[in-house]
C-alpha cells in the first residue's frame, strides 16, 4: 500500500504536466458550471486571514504586519507613473515569478517597501527582526553575522530563503558564512513575505523554521530616477540610486547600493575583540549590491521577466574575538532568474509559473593567527528549475503543485601554515542533485471550513528519497474568531562543507557520515477581529528535531535532539487617521534534550522578545517610534573563557525612532535615531551595541 501510494504521489503531477489542456478546459467547465455558486464559496468567513487584510497605504499603515498586495492582471493597463501614497491609496502590486495562492492554515507575515523606509531598515536582517518569532543577534552596528538568525528556535540554515521563489542559501554552513542577511540589498526589496506550516511543502523540506521570499521590484508607468544618501554615527555613509519604469509591454527597474560603517566605538572590559585602547576592532563593514529587472509582457496570457542580483561585501569577523581576532570575510555574490508565466485557458483559475536559476556565492575566510596564517574558501555554485501551477480545479479545491530540481557544486579550498594542520590542506570538489516533486490541496469544506494537505517528494543524490507530508487546517468558529493549526514533517541535509571540508579557521574537522536533521513542527492559534481597526493573531508553536548537528570534540557531528515550545503574539491597532500601532510578543524555549548540555536552553536564542511600535504619517511627514524588550540569550559558540554554559547575556531595553520631513514635492530628509536609551547592552556572546547612534539623510524622486 505504501508503494502505491508513493507511486501515485509521483504519477499524479506527471500526468497533469502531461495534459495541460485537460486542465485549460475543466477549468473553463466548472467556471460555467459553478458560476452561481463560486462568489458564496470564495470567501470561506468574516473572518480574513492576514494575507487578506488589506489597508490604506497612508492612514499609517500597521508596522510591522502587512497584507499581502493584490496581483496586478498583466492586461490591465498600468499607471502612467509610479504608484505615489495619498491618503486613500491602496498599494497593488504584482509578485514576481511567485503564484498568489498560499496556505490560509498558518499566518502569512508581509513587510512592504513603505514599512521598510519607516523602519530605516540597512539589511534584510533589519526587515526580519520585527517579525513574531524572529530572534535576530547578526544586525545592527558591531554585529558578526555568526552570531545567529533563529526562527521560532531554528537557525537560520533550518530555514528557506528565496529570492522571487528561488533559494538563495545553500545550505553552506553558519561558521563558514551561511546566508548573510547583512549583505542583501535593500532597495531591490518591494516586499518580504514569511510562510510556515504547509507552505514549507512547496518550498523545501528544511523550512524547520519558515519560509522567507523576497520579492524584488518591477517598474511601472514613466521611467523615474530616485535616489538617498545617508551619513551618521561610525563613519557610516549609504548610497542608493533607483531607476525604473515601464514603455509599452517592457518593465524595467536597475538600483545600485553602497554602505560602509567603520563600526570604532568603545566597549566595556571583557568585550569579544577589545583592542588595547579599549574599541571594538575588526568590526568594519563594506558592501556593494547591483540590481536590474526587466519584465516583458507577450501577451495577455504570457509574460517574462528575468532578474540579476549582484553582491560584493567585504567585514571583519569578531565571532570568537578571546583573544583579539583578526580575522576577515569576503563574500561575492552573483543570483539570476528568468521566469515565464502564463494563463492555462481562460480566467485566472489556471496559472503556471516556469523558472530557471543560477546562484553562486564565493566565502573566504582568512586571516594571521599568531604566526601563522590560514584561509579557508567555499565556492558554491546552483543551477535552479521549477514548474509550479496553481489550478482552481472546483470553486471549492485549489491545487498547487510542481516540480523543483537543484544541481550543487562546491569547491572548498582550505591552506593553514601552522605545521599542525599542514597535513589537512587540501582542494574539495564536491556535487549534489535534487529533485522534489510538490503539492498542496486546499478544500473549502464549507464557507466557514478549510484544509490544506501537502506533500513533498525528494530524490537527493547524498541521501535518498525521502517523503516529508503536512497538513493544516482554519475554521471559522463566528464572524470574530477563527481557529487554525498546522503539523508538517522535514528534514534538513548536512552541507557539503560539512561532510567533506576542513575548517581551518576553527580547526574542525568534516565529517562524511553524518546524518540529516529530521523532523517536524507544528502550530496551533486563533485570528480574532476585536473591530474593523484592530486585529489579533496568536499562535503557539513547536518542533521537535532530532539528529540535530553540531561540534563534539571538534568535529561535525549528530549531536542528539531539540525540544521547541513557543508562543506568538500579534496585535495591529489603526488608532486613527495616519496614526497606527503593533505589538508583536515571542516566547521561545529551545531546550536541549541529550548530551552534556541536556536542559539547558538553546544558545544565543532568548526566552522573550517584545515589539511595539506606534507611527504617523500624512502629506509626506513621518513619524515612527519602535521599542525592543530582549530577555538576553545564553551564552554559547566562542563565548569569554570565564563564562559558564549556564551564563545568560542581560536582558535590554531599545528604543528607535525615525521620521520624514518633506521639503519639496519631491525631496524629503530622513533622521533616525538608534538606541535612544544611550544603554551599551549585551546583544549576544560579549558583543556590545555602541550605545545611540544616528543617522541622517536626504532622498529624492526625479
Amino acid at each position: 500500500m505504501k508503494k502505491d501510494f508513493l507511486l501515485l504521489t509521483v504519477a499524479l503531477p506527471s500526468l497533469l504536466i502531461a495534459f495541460p489542456s485537460y486542465a485549460a478546459e475543466s477549468e473553463i467547465e466548472q467556471r460555467n458550471n459553478h458560476k452561481s455558486t463560486e462568489k458564496s464559496t470564495e470567501m470561506i468567513s468574516d473572518i480574513p486571514s492576514l494575507s487578506e487584510i488589506e489597508l490604506p497605504a497612508t492612514n499609517a499603515e500597521l508596522l510591522s504586519q502587512q497584507s499581502i498586495p493584490i496581483q496586478v492582471n498583466p492586461e490591465e493597463t498600468q499607471p502612467e507613473t509610479e504608484p505615489t501614497l495619498s491618503d486613500d491609496a491602496d498599494i497593488s502590486i504584482e509578485a514576481i515569478a511567485e503564484p498568489d495562492n498560499l496556505p490560509q492554515s498558518t499566518p502569512t507575515y508581509v513587510i512592504d517597501r513603505e514599512e521598510i523606509k519607516k523602519q530605516g531598515a540597512a539589511s534584510l536582517a533589519d526587515i526580519l527582526k520585527r517579525i513574531p518569532g524572529f530572534a535576530i543577534n547578526d544586525v545592527g552596528h558591531g554585529a558578526d553575522i555568526h552570531t545567529g538568525t533563529y526562527y521560532r528556535g531554528a537557525s537560520i540554515n533550518q530555514s528557506v530563503f528565496l529570492i522571487n521563489g528561488r533559494p538563495i542559501n545553500n545550505n553552506v554552513n553558519t561558521y563558514h558564512g551561511g546566508t548573510d542577511l547583512n549583505s542583501i540589498p535593500v532597495e531591490a526589496i518591494e516586499r518580504v513575505e514569511l510562510y510556515s506550516g504547509t507552505a514549507s511543502a512547496l518550498f523545501g523540506s528544511s523550512a524547520f523554521g519558515g519560509v522567507v521570499n523576497i520579492i524584488t521590484k518591477e517598474g511601472y508607468g514613466k521611467p523615474q530616477l530616485s535616489g538617498s544618501a545617508e551619513f551618521g554615527s561610525l563613519s557610516l555613509n549609504n548610497q542608493q540610486v533607483t531607476y525604473g519604469g515601464s514603455s509599452d509591454k517592457v518593465k524595467y527597474n536597475f538600483s545600485f547600493e553602497k554602505f560602509f560603517t567603520d563600526n570604532r566605538y568603545r566597549v566595556p572590559v571583557g568585550a569579544a575583540n577589545r583592542d588595547s585602547q579599549g574599541f571594538l576592532s575588526n568590526a568594519d563593514t563594506a558592501t556593494s549590491t547591483y540590481f536590474g529587472s526587466i519584465g516583458l509582457d507577450l501577451d495577455q496570457k504570457n509574460s517574462l521577466n528575468l532578474d540579476v542580483t549582484k553582491l560584493s561585501s567585504r567585514r571583519g569577523l569578531i565571532y570568537f574575538g578571546f583573544p583579539l581576532q583578526r580575522d576577515r570575510l569576503d563574500h561575492d555574490g552573483l543570483n539570476v532568474g528568468l521566469s515565464w508565466k502564463t494563463r492555462l485557458g481562460n480566467g485566472e483559475s489556471s496559472n503556471l509559473t516556469t523558472s530557471i536559476g543560477y546562484n553562486q556565492d564565493y566565502f573566504s575566510t582568512y586571516g594571521p593567527t599568531g604566526a601563522f596564517y590560514r584561509t579557508g574558501a567555499l565556492d558554491t555554485q546552483q543551477f535552479t528549475a521549477r514548474v509550479d501551477h496553481e489550478w482552481k480545479i472546483t470553486a471549492n479545491n485549489k491545487l498547487r503543485w510542481g516540480l523543483d530540481l537543484k544541481n550543487t557544486d562546491l569547491i572548498g579550498d582550505v591552506l593553514s601554515t601552522n605545521p599542525s594542520s599542514i597535513a589537512k590542506n587540501e582542494t574539495e570538489d564536491r556535487s549534489l542533485f535534487n529533485t522534489a516533486l510538490f503539492a498542496v490541496n486546499t478544500w473549502n469544506i464549507s464557507d466557514n471550513f478549510l484544509i490544506d494537505l501537502g506533500l513533498r517528494q525528494s530524490f537527493d543524490s547524498q541521501f535518498g528519497n525521502y517523503l516529508n507530508p503536512s497538513v493544516g487546517l482554519r475554521y471559522a468558529v463566528t464572524s470574530i474568531v477563527a481557529v487554525r493549526g498546522s503539523w508538517a514533517g522535514g528534514q534538513r541535509n548536512p552541507g557539503l562543507d560539512q561532510l567533506y571540508v576542513y575548517d581551518t579557521v576553527h580547526g574542525w574537522e568534516p565529517n562524511p557520515d553524518l546524518r540529516p536533521e529530521t523532523g517536524s513542527t507544528w502550530t496551533a492559534g486563533v485570528d480574532v477581529n476585536f473591530s474593523q481597526n484592530l486585529i489579533g493573531q496568536f499562535t503557539y508553536f513547536g518542533s521537535s528535531i532530532g539528529d540535530r548537528l553540531g561540534v563534539i570534540a571538534g568535529k561535525w557531528a549528530n549531536i542528539g535532539l531539540v525540544d521547541t515550545n513557543g508562543l506568538e503574539a500579534a496585535l495591529q491597532l489603526k488608532i486613527a487617521n495616519s496614526w497606527s500601532t503593533f505589538l508583536n510578543y515571542t516566547y521561545t524555549d529551545a531546550q536541549i534534550k541529550t548530551g552534556t548540555e541536556e536542559g539547558l536552553q538553546l544558545g544565543l536564542i532568548p526566552y522573550s522578545i517584545l515589539q511595539t511600535g506606534v507611527g504617523y504619517q500624512n502629506s509626506g511627514w513621518q513619524a515612527n517610534l519602535y521599542v525592543t524588550y530582549n530577555s538576553g540569550a545564553r551564552r554559547s559558540v566562542f563565548a569569554n573563557p570565564s563564562d559558564k554554559p549556564t551564563d545568560f547575556a542581560p536582558s535590554f531595553v531599545n528604543l528607535d525612532l525615525s521620521g520624514r520631513i518633506p521639503l519639496t514635492s519631491n525631496l524629503g530628509l530622513t533622521v533616525y535615531l538608534e538606541n535612544l536609551l544611550g544603554e551599551q547592552y549585551e546583544r549576544v556572546n560579549r558583543i556590545y551595541s555602541p550605545g545611540f547612534t544616528f543617522r541622517v539623510g536626504l532622498s529624492a524622486n526625479f
